[in-house]
């Protein structure tokens, strides 16, 4: 019986040991690598020669250099997607940041001042901090009262103020800002500086205030001006400095040469009589004056602020207020604050203050 089963055909080339590496000829001199399971590929550079159907595909050092080069074509395959995925993201998070869904959660993520009773930089906190160290002032003597403010320098009751809210005064009593009252006497005096130094009778465990530099003070820097305008204790204003070494002329009450003329010559309703670039303002200064350089801010400041504190937002003493303008009604009071105060900078009551206490001029 004859058998015509048909011979096998060779099958070439051999199958590789794994499916990635093998190459689908399509015609000659052209050859596609494969890129996975998912279809598509790319075309490497020129390939070496396809080996001829009739003998077998070396398995040598061949086999195993195109073997890499497809590993390495695949991982640059892989780099060059991470590297527009990445590009991609980054177009995205700008896009998503112009859009204006973006621009509202980035502004209501912005941190703005925490108004606290407790927290430094706010008006809240300077005043929170600081009022404790602010005093009333009453002064009277046999030609009237007056009332300003004070600041506590040392626990046990040493008070700054102005020499013209002290000046000629029988009696002083002092008002803390928790109620308490006590009398008060003069300690030193220093006129030329419109400065006083009085002491407490009987206090211990007050507050004192820091005293800052106002060497640092620039234009424009926020401040907050404390004291009791109109017997009004403990009222705040803030605003900011104005201007730096004004030079402020204001009447002076020299110690036993008219007290009294001093005093009758200062109507607490007008202001503390000053002068400026040349012109009385709230009345006028007399003959015996004197002239230093101020802080000038535009914080609220009227009569009774005297010998109060200019405060910087680290709660620091950088001024003691001691002038102010305010244009006189028809009805002969104040019209209230216009914006120009005037303080003594805290650097000059430091450079007088041991004078002060040994009860002399500097």
């Amino acid at each position: 019986m004859t058998d015509h089963t048909q011979p096998q055909q060779p099958y070439y080339p051999p199958r590789p040991p794994y499916e990635p590496t093998r190459p689908i000829t399509t015609e000659p001199g052209t050859t596609v690598w494969p890129s996975g399971s998912g279809g598509g590929g790319f075309t490497p550079p020129p390939a070496e020669p396809a080996y001829a159907a009739a003998g077998p595909v070396p398995a040598g050092p061949v086999s195993r250099r195109r073997a890499k080069r497809g590993v390495g074509l695949m991982a640059a395959v892989a780099i060059a997607a991470a590297a527009i995925g990445g590009g991609t993201a980054t177009l995205v998070q700008q896009l998503t940041a112009d859009s204006p869904a973006a621009t509202t959660t980035a502004s209501s993520a912005v941190s703005g001042t925490n108004v606290s009773a407790s927290s430094t930089g706010t008006v809240a906190g300077v005043a929170a901090a600081v009022s404790p160290s602010i005093v009333e002032i009453s002064a009277s003597s046999a030609s009237g009262g007056s009332t300003g403010s004070g600041v506590i320098i040392t626990g046990d009751g040493e008070i700054v103020t102005n020499n013209h809210v002290i000046s000629g005064a029988s009696e002083i009593t002092v008002r803390t800002s928790d109620g308490k009252t006590y009398r008060a006497e003069v300690v030193g005096k220093d006129p030329d500086k419109d400065l006083a130094l009085i002491k407490l009778a009987d206090a211990s465990g007050l507050k004192a205030a820091t005293l800052g530099d106002s060497s640092k003070v620039r234009v424009g820097d926020e401040v907050v001006a404390i004291g009791s305008p109109e017997g009004l204790t403990g009222t705040v204003t803030s605003g900011i400095v104005s201007a730096l070494d004004r030079d402020v002329t204001v009447a002076k009450d020299d110690e036993g040469t008219g007290n009294d003329q001093g005093r009758q010559q200062w109507d607490p309703r007008q202001g503390w009589p000053f002068e400026f670039g040349g012109q009385q303002f709230n009345g006028d200064t007399g003959s015996s004056k004197t002239t230093y350089k101020a802080l000038q801010t535009d914080a609220s400041l009227n009569p009774g602020n005297s010998g109060g504190a200019l405060i910087n937002m680290n709660g620091e003493i950088i001024g003691i207020n001691s002038a102010m303008y305010s244009p006189s009604s028809s009805s002969g009071s104040t019209a209230g604050s216009v914006g120009l105060g005037f303080a003594i900078p805290v650097n000059t009551l430091k450079a007088d203050l041991d004078a002060l206490r040994s009860g002399g001029r500097s």
